[in-house]
């Protein structure tokens, strides 16, 4: 089986026994949980649109391991045509459910581990690079969803992992044995993570020979014994529990981040990516970050343009969609998105072939294209509030519009003076203003702002981190000597 279905999906969570806890307690049947379902949702979406003929070349490729069809999201790059494709199906998705479809941390992993394990093996006659070949392999031919496992907690960020007051801070071997390894820890932020069938764990920073027990990485199944979860905190979330979908903006999709904890994993040699070798975990670190900076010029932009539409309908809704002012926010919106996809799409263009086989992106554009996600969804959110106008934060709840509690001296009731006060033009319901208007605050505010805005800030990386990347990748001698060149400088 190749390719799964969206049900499929759903039902092979409900098969493994991950351990998930929110609000202090234990989620058992995390599946069906009102908190939780709409992250699943998004992920099933990568099912769904893999299934259908319409998206079968954007969705869909043939496996560089078995040449098999298989979900893209399992897929190693092989040319620049694989990394357009990339971003527009992120696009295409973001589109689809206005929120983090979570797959593209894994898709990431896969092709950062590829080639790095393919050059560790090349210097030190290791056998990461079949071990994670003979993985991907089961991932492509059961289509599952894996967790890239990147971010640690890193304790005080002063000091090195092995400087560490407590070790744990990052994710290191505490036990080698002839058949594995055992590894303590934890992973912070981490997207998808409760929705995965395994994950794939990697160092977060470049390590010294001190560090050689935190240079470590690995696949793990998401229900390996040892290994729990802690649900994450989104503003507005308990709307889920409500029973209120117009309150909640976007009640189908969602994204979802939980602290991964690792008490004493024991993981074999097969899954084992890399044990000791420290001189690679900056390769690792620089390649997924590069694969996942990249994968925000579709994501967000999928999302923007959702953002943009809620913006102009609300617009439309209020009676003001012919105003100048208004036509010229939206242009504005609009320029800032597509300049996020020329980003994307640029450094996937600019891509050039691994040793091992795989493409990589144009690691400079790509972090120029994480920069600007850190800033323009920003202007587009506060486009879209400056557009929808202070009703988007000050509306009664769907139980005050649709309650039948009489207030009025004739016989009005709540819902009836809500219905009344905040009527849109005519032949607009004041149903679909509310939800456009809620639909708004989720996104620019709510849960959703999770996963758009402030993930723009901190997904794949602070600003800083691409500045760096920047800093390293801008050849600033190469462009003085082309100045001394053209003005005929010769010292």
């Amino acid at each position: 089986m190749a390719l799964m279905t969206a049900q499929q999906y759903i039902e092979s969570l409900r098969k493994m026994h991950t351990r998930v806890y929110m609000f202090g307690k234990k989620i058992d049947n995390w599946v069906d949980s009102p908190m939780i379902r709409p992250s699943i949702n998004c992920v099933a979406m990568t099912y769904a649109l893999a299934q259908d003929p319409q998206y079968k070349d954007i969705m869909t490729a043939t496996s560089s391991l078995t040449g098999h069809t298989i979900n893209r999201f399992t897929h190693l790059h092989q040319s620049t045509e694989d990394l357009i494709k990339k971003v527009k199906m992120q696009r295409l998705l973001g589109q689809k459910t206005a929120s983090c479809f979570q797959r593209c941390v894994g898709m990431d992993s896969f092709n950062a581990e590829f080639s790095t394990t393919y050059e560790i093996d090349q210097k030190y006659g290791t056998h990461y690079h079949e071990n994670f070949k003979k993985f991907l392999t089961m991932v492509q031919d059961n289509d599952l969803t894996v967790d890239g496992a990147m971010t640690d907690p890193k304790g005080d960020r002063s000091k090195s992992p092995s400087q560490q007051s407590d070790p744990d801070m990052y994710v290191h071997v505490v036990e080698r044995r002839p058949d594995g390894i055992v590894v303590c820890g934890a992973k912070c932020h981490q997207t998808g993570s409760v929705n995965s069938h395994w994950h794939i764990f990697m160092p977060t920073i470049s390590m010294k020979e001190a560090d050689k027990d935190w240079a470590v990485s690995f696949a793990c199944p998401s229900d390996a014994d040892g290994l729990y979860m802690i649900y994450g905190r989104q503003s507005c979330d308990t709307r889920k529990l409500e029973g209120c979908p117009i309150d909640v903006g976007n009640a189908k999709f969602g994204g979802q981040e939980a602290l991964v904890v690792l008490d004493h994993v024991f993981i074999p040699n097969e899954y084992i990516f890399m044990n000791g070798e420290y001189d690679f975990a900056g390769m690792l670190v620089e390649r997924f970050a590069g694969y996942h900076r990249q994968s925000y010029g579709g994501c967000k932009v999928g999302v923007g343009d959702v953002v943009i539409g809620a913006a102009a309908l609300a617009a439309e809704y209020n009676g003001v969609e012919k105003a100048s002012a208004v036509k010229d926010k939206l242009i504005e919106m609009t320029h800032l998105n597509e300049t996020l996809y020329c980003c994307g799409i640029a450094c996937s263009c600019e891509g050039c072939r691994t040793k091992a086989g795989n493409y990589q992106i144009d690691l400079l554009l790509a972090n120029v294209c994480k920069q600007n996600v850190t800033r323009f969804p920003y202007e587009i959110v506060r486009l879209a509030e400056d557009i929808a106008g202070g009703l988007m934060v000050t509306m009664p709840s769907q139980k005050d519009f649709e309650s039948d509690l009489e207030v009025g001296k004739n016989g009005e009731t709540i819902g009836d003076i809500c219905h009344k006060f905040f009527a849109a033009r005519d032949g607009v319901s004041t149903e679909d203003r509310q939800r456009v208007m809620r639909f708004l605050e989720n996104m620019c505010l709510g849960a959703a702002a999770v996963g758009y805005r402030t993930e723009s800030m901190h997904g794949a990386g602070s600003p800083q981190a691409q500045r760096i990347m920047i800093a390293r990748q801008g050849n600033i001698e190469g462009k003085k000597k082309l100045a001394k060149d053209v003005a005929g400088i010769k010292s």
